[in-house]
C-alpha cells in the first residue's frame, strides 16, 4: 500500500542513519566494531560450511549443478 511519504513498512517507524568516520568515535566504540565484525564472520563461516556440508549431501560441486537440479525438479513437478 502506498502513502504519500511512500511505501508504507507495517508498523516500523522512520530511522535515520548518521555516518561517523571511523577515525572520530572513541576507542570503545571501534572495539564494538571488531566484535561485530567477528561475530558477522563467524556467521558467514557457520553459513558456508553448512552450504558445503549440504552441497555434499547433494552431490553437487558446483552452483550450476545446483542451478540445474533445481530446473530438473520444477520440470518434473510442473508434470504432475
Amino acid at each position: 500500500m502506498e502513502t504519500p511519504e511512500g511505501p508504507t513498512q507495517g508498523a516500523r517507524s522512520k530511522k535515520h542513519l548518521t555516518l561517523i568516520a571511523r577515525e572520530d568515535r572513541p576507542e570503545s566504540d571501534l572495539e564494538d566494531d571488531e566484535e561485530y565484525q567477528e561475530y558477522e564472520d563467524m556467521e558467514m563461516l557457520e553459513m558456508l560450511e553448512t552450504l558445503r556440508e549440504d552441497m555434499e549431501d547433494l552431490g553437487v560441486t558446483t552452483i550450476q549443478e545446483v542451478i540445474q537440479r533445481i530446473k530438473e525438479l520444477h520440470a518434473r513437478l510442473d508434470k504432475r
